[in-house]
């Protein structure tokens, strides 16, 4: 293969396909104008602009989404699953190796899809039995597919696992076992997050919409600092992003955690989280201020942790990301959103935070005492129509009891 030196020797079809994979990965030096990292301000601005469009097409439909309720954000989840899951399994694709091989692609789908229906069985079977008590065919149909959940997932893996030995060939055994490994790699990190993404949205719709947000506002104002202040580079594996970038994302998102949460838009009978508490503030508060006490939501605590969890920790998703792509070579991990990349590149730093929000609300916001609110929670959610009902006759049986025995 021919290599253009500078000696006006024409490069070859290969050269200059591989330069254009090279310039995928590595950013070209940067010249310095008032101190910035500038590229090429021409396409700086461009790139922006296109940024800008696709973070508002995106924030436009997250919200629609969110306003029509959890079966739909539900769907969503799913949708980006699957979009993750295509960027991801094409990342090692040899469409060579896969000429020689029908069907193999589908059998990557048919893991996925197991996958998808034992973690989302888990999750939702008994929801699922609660919204069919009425009709009573139904009911039974939906109990035998929770009742043998497991049984039906674990013999649909044997299949695919059958179904690959079956389908080995001689010198594309390193090939496939190589696509072997990394389907169950991809399907531990797509439902790893996603399966604690679905827990937050039962959790209740706050513990998904804030870590979600925190997130965005984060990543959108990283870019924003980064683009207009931004002279230090943070990271190798990110050459792009700074310490300005970071810092100001940083305060920022802190910031908007906590105040947002004051603007009392709540229009429902809110749970204890979520009831004002008031402080007076101390003698030394100078007499011009105009406030002497102040209320704060307890759950505006908990915001600030999320807040820096998602400002300090949850960049680090990104930061793994791009060492990832710079691994394979790569710019991003699709282009199906202009000026983002693919679904993979956005939801990087979001895996992260999802985890980190579902361990954080079961460690310190879920009381571990039993109340009443808990059990008659885990009543409604667990139990069938006629166990509940079974409950309220023993439970009737047993007051009464009591009753005439204290009289």
């Amino acid at each position: 293969m021919q290599k253009d030196n500078g000696t006006g020797l024409p490069s070859t079809p290969t050269s200059r396909l591989r330069h254009r994979r090279r310039s995928n990965e590595v950013v070209p030096e940067a010249t310095k104008e008032n101190g910035h990292l500038l590229v090429n301000d021409q396409n700086k601005y461009k790139s922006m602009w296109i940024r800008l469009r696709s973070t508002l097409w995106m924030i436009g439909s997250f919200s629609l989404i969110v306003y029509m309720g959890h079966l739909y954000i539900t769907a969503m989840v799913v949708v980006i699953q699957i979009f993750m899951a295509k960027e991801l399994f094409n990342l090692l694709r040899k469409a060579r190796e896969d000429t020689h091989l029908p069907g193999f692609r589908l059998l990557n789908w048919h893991f996925f899809f197991t996958a998808m229906l034992f973690v989302y069985g888990r999750i939702l079977s008994q929801r699922l039995v609660n919204t069919v008590t009425s009709d009573k065919v139904l009911y039974q149909l939906v109990s035998n597919l929770i009742k043998y959940h497991m049984v039906v997932c674990y013999f649909l893996y044997i299949a695919g696992f059958m179904w690959f030995i079956l389908t080995l060939k001689k010198k594309m055994y390193k090939y496939q076992f190589g696509q072997y490994a990394w389907t169950h790699m991809i399907l531990i990190v797509v439902f790893t997050q996603s399966s604690f993404t679905v827990a937050n949205i039962f959790e209740g719709m706050f513990w998904f919409l804030l870590p979600a947000t925190l997130i965005v506002i984060n990543d959108i104002f990283a870019y924003v600092f980064g683009f207009f202040f931004g002279k230090t580079p943070l990271i190798k594996l990110s050459p792009k992003k700074t310490w300005e970038g970071f810092i100001g994302a940083s305060v920022t998102t802190i910031i908007s955690a906590f105040v947002d949460l004051s603007t009392g838009w709540l229009q429902c009978d809110p749970g204890p989280l979520f009831k004002p508490e008031y402080f007076i503030l101390p003698d030394w508060i100078p007499g011009w201020f105009p406030w002497k006490e102040v209320s704060i939501l307890p759950v505006q605590w908990h915001a600030i942790c999320l807040g820096l969890f998602a400002s300090i920790i949850a960049p680090f998703g990104g930061f793994f990301a791009s060492g990832f792509k710079r691994a394979f070579k790569i710019k991003d991990f699709g282009d199906s959103i202009p000026g983002h990349g693919g679904i993979t590149d956005r939801m990087d730093c979001q895996m992260v935070m999802a985890v980190f929000a579902y361990i954080y609300h079961q460690s310190f916001v879920v009381p571990h005492s039993v109340s009443v609110e808990m059990l008659l929670e885990q009543i409604l959610t667990n139990l069938t129509f006629e166990d509940q009902h079974t409950l309220y006759m023993k439970l009737g049986e047993i007051i009464q009891e009591r009753l005439i025995g204290n009289s």
